[in-house]
């Protein structure tokens, strides 16, 4: 069984704790003056979805889950939940909106995504590091904005909103970091 620390902690990393798998959501190594060094993190319950926020010690050791990946579509999403179509196959897989989690606000349809389990049960829905979007709706640019100006809400094809630069219109592509929800550049048009 592999096993990590929290020097090796970053965002997304499955780990076993108290019986049970959590994500890191968030992680800040601290240090106070005459005291050893602690990481506070926000885990998330991979089953359950509840967040919570935990201090260890630097240094401690975790297991990590014997987690298998495998490649989906998404194929859509209505009230009972996300639905996903392993390709070769063709067996369907639903899940509710805690197991998808913040992967929600970036789903597309007939996007390919990769589906996690554990003991043979679905776990969990993890997306490609970035991924590349439509902006549906946002303040028209101003002649004159540049890169290095402020920014203004953006409305993307899968219904999140995130914050991007002024120059950004309706209508233009954007690459954006799954793992944060930020923008990360525009696609050039072809």
């Amino acid at each position: 069984m592999a096993v990590t620390d929290t020097s090796r902690f970053y965002r997304g990393l499955k780990i076993e704790f108290e019986g049970e798998i959590w994500e890191v959501l968030e992680y800040h190594h601290s240090k106070v003056a005459q005291r050893s060094p602690v990481v506070k993190t926000k885990l998330r319950n991979i089953i359950t979805g509840s967040v919570q926020e935990r201090n260890f010690r630097s240094g401690e050791a975790f297991s990590l889950p014997d987690v298998e990946r495998k490649k989906m579509q998404f194929l859509y999403k209505d009230e009972i939940g996300y639905h996903f179509m392993d390709s070769e196959t063709y067996e369907q897989y639903g899940f509710n909106e805690n197991q998808v989690g913040e992967a929600a606000r970036f789903l597309r349809e007939q996007e390919e995504v990769t589906i996690l389990f554990y003991k043979g049960k679905t776990i969990g829905v993890e997306l490609p590091t970035t991924v590349e979007l439509e902006v549906i709706e946002t303040e028209p640019g101003v002649r004159g904005d540049t890169v290095t100006g402020g920014s203004k809400p953006a409305k993307l094809e899968t219904g999140a909103t995130i914050s991007v630069p002024l120059f950004i219109d309706t209508g233009d592509k954007i690459k954006v970091d799954t793992r944060t929800g930020t923008y990360i550049e525009r696609i050039k048009k072809k």
